[in-house]
């Protein structure tokens, strides 16, 4: 598999059970396994509205968000390798949303990550930036 294959199966995959997460259909006890054990112990997640999130701040919200939000769903497109150091890759995609209910109810972000490309692949560092309205209007939340 090429570095951009592997990365987007990692994106799609993850997000995929984010999705089966809030829907609540994922079993409860893989929250572990299948999310926080892809994070570095120093991870740092920075949503659209800019604050800093920790690995653990993480883990307790995604244990309160179980099964809370039945109606959503995430579509990842873009994904581009923009870096490749070593065994690290800096990549970037665009995630749209349906169903959101702690933003706008369909909405759309483009994300920078920092991987390490270790098996499992690492989550390093997550950026979010809404994506303009123009951008957003445009899109297709057909999902």
């Amino acid at each position: 598999m090429t570095t951009l294959e592997t990365v987007t199966s990692e994106i799609v995959d993850l997000h995929d059970f984010f999705t089966e997460w809030f829907n609540g259909t994922a079993d409860r006890d893989q929250l572990g396994p299948q999310f926080l054990s892809r994070l570095d112990e120093n991870v740092v997640f920075i949503p659209p509205e800019g604050h800093i999130l920790t690995g653990e701040m993480l883990k307790v919200g995604f244990d309160r968000g179980f099964g809370t939000n039945k109606d959503f769903r995430i579509q990842i497109r873009d994904v581009t390798v923009r870096q490749e150091l070593g065994d690290l890759v800096m990549a970037t995609y665009t995630e749209w949303q349906v169903g959101a209910t702690q933003s706008e109810h369909k909405n759309a972000r483009v994300t920078s990550v920092l991987l390490k490309m270790t098996s499992p692949v690492t989550w390093l560092h997550i950026q979010e930036t809404w994506l303009p309205d123009s951008v957003r209007d445009a899109g297709s939340f057909d999902f």
